[in-house]
């Protein structure tokens, strides 16, 4: 218990000492989280398939030995028994008796119709989906943890905003009461900068919750414990969009979608298995041999005298299954019915997430630039305020709206670097790119 306890400390004493950059966020939650694991999995399970299905055109090989000891009284049952003389049918009433045996046996499929190679061809094609699985788990876990590196970096911004915004109501506060007690303000002055103050204190303690909150977020796809002291490094980078218009990110989002590759896919999947279905109707021809020795005594286990053996080519040919080929093959064509069906919902999400992504991001860009001329103004209103109030041209409630103004017009600016990052990830995740490029 020591040792652990020692290492969650130092784990966590690692973790407070380097903040993580969003490259290296992805890169720890893609090695870690669970989801890219469960998908790499699946990927192992349908490996173990493609060989199952290969081992049905292999020889199939099965040593089988048995130890009985019986007593069979057929003879005694045979007709015409009766009219052996009496001394000949009392020398044959059977006893009990041992028998030995071991055999070596050999299957080995000589034609299946192609049903082998069908099967082993949808067992590649269903691998190919287990890649296409993997590379959508990858993409969906990159965009999460860009959003929530993004919430998080957010919030720890947004929180340092508040804090300068209550640094400053303490210090007008600190002003109104040096003002109060020089006899140049009102105790009204005063006790309005004191509920501002208490006002921005509730600010503070939900700026440091959402804090802690998104940090939990972000500690869960990067595979630690929600409280870990995780701090990113970075800022906002509202880097201009340059890579295509709608019709060029729906092409690229068509051939890159993991989404889209798994449907085509299914229908590639379907249309095979129509074929299996059709192969289960025809002949199957198979090579069968065994090779063995039978004794009562287990000395002669080793005789090749009691030896026994036989060669042999069966075939079967099914007649009539009570319709089961046709249900399977109906099956099959409704299936690349609804494959083809989903894929063309799909790729229409797909074009409306690209409409709706390049919308967003041109609003997020549209706040950002006026957000940052409203920053500079208020900036400006605050400085010009406060130097009123000095000389008594400016009441408190002056100040407190300068500074909500100001405070509003920095917080949507953040909000606009915010959406602005999240907006070109996403868009970059919808057209099947890396999100956090």
């Amino acid at each position: 218990m020591k040792v652990l306890f020692l290492s969650l400390v130092l784990a966590s004493t690692a973790w407070a000492e380097d903040a993580i950059t969003l490259a290296e966020a992805l890169r720890i939650a893609l090695a870690a989280h669970p989801d890219v694991e469960i998908a790499r999995a699946g990927s192992q399970i349908l490996k173990g398939k493609i060989r199952e299905v290969r081992a049905q055109a292999l020889p199939e090989i099965t040593i089988r030995g048995n130890a009985t000891r019986l007593r069979d009284p057929s003879l005694l049952n045979a007709s015409g028994l009766d009219k052996f003389p009496p001394e000949l049918r009392s020398a044959l009433v059977p006893s009990g008796v041992n028998l030995f045996d071991y055999s070596v046996g050999v299957k080995q499929p000589l034609y299946t119709a192609g049903k082998v190679g069908t099967a082993l061809r949808l067992a590649s094609i269903q691998a190919e989906g287990a890649l296409a699985e993997i590379d959508r788990s990858q993409q969906d876990l990159s965009v999460a943890v860009v959003k929530a590196f993004y919430d998080l970096l957010m919030a720890e911004r947004y929180r340092d905003l508040v804090a300068e915004t209550q640094k400053q109501r303490e210090l007008h506060a600190e002003m109104a009461r040096t003002r109060f007690r020089l006899g140049v303000a009102t105790e009204v002055d005063v006790l309005r900068s004191e509920v501002n103050v208490a006002n921005g204190t509730a600010d503070l303690v939900r700026a440091d919750n959402g804090v802690r909150q998104s940090r939990a977020l972000l500690n869960y796809y990067l595979v630690r414990p929600t409280d870990a002291p995780t701090r990113v490094a970075g800022e906002f980078d509202p880097k201009p969009w340059g890579d295509g218009d709608l019709e060029e990110l729906t092409r690229q989002a068509f051939r890159r979608r993991p989404e889209l590759s798994k449907l085509r896919i299914a229908e590639r999947t379907a249309t095979t298995t129509v074929e299996l279905a059709h192969a289960e109707s025809r002949m199957k021809l198979d090579f069968v041999s065994n090779y063995g020795i039978m004794s009562r005594l287990p000395e002669n286990l080793g005789n090749a005298d009691f030896a026994r053996w036989n060669l042999g080519v069966n075939f079967t040919l099914p007649v009539f299954d009570g319709f089961k080929r046709s249900g399977m093959v109906w099956q099959a064509v409704a299936a690349a019915r609804t494959a083809q069906l989903e894929r063309q919902k799909v790729e229409q999400q797909v074009r409306l997430g690209l409409q709706q992504g390049l919308d967003e991001l041109a609003a997020a860009d549209q706040t950002i630039t006026a957000a940052r001329a409203n920053v500079q103004q208020a900036e400006k209103v605050l400085a010009m305020t406060q130097n009123n109030y000095k000389y008594g041209a400016a009441t408190t409630l002056d100040i407190v709206d300068a500074q909500t103004a100001l405070s509003l017009a920095r917080t949507n600016l953040l909000r606009g670097l915010h959406d602005y990052s999240v907006a070109r990830a996403t868009l970059r995740w919808t057209a099947g790119m890396t999100p956090g490029e």
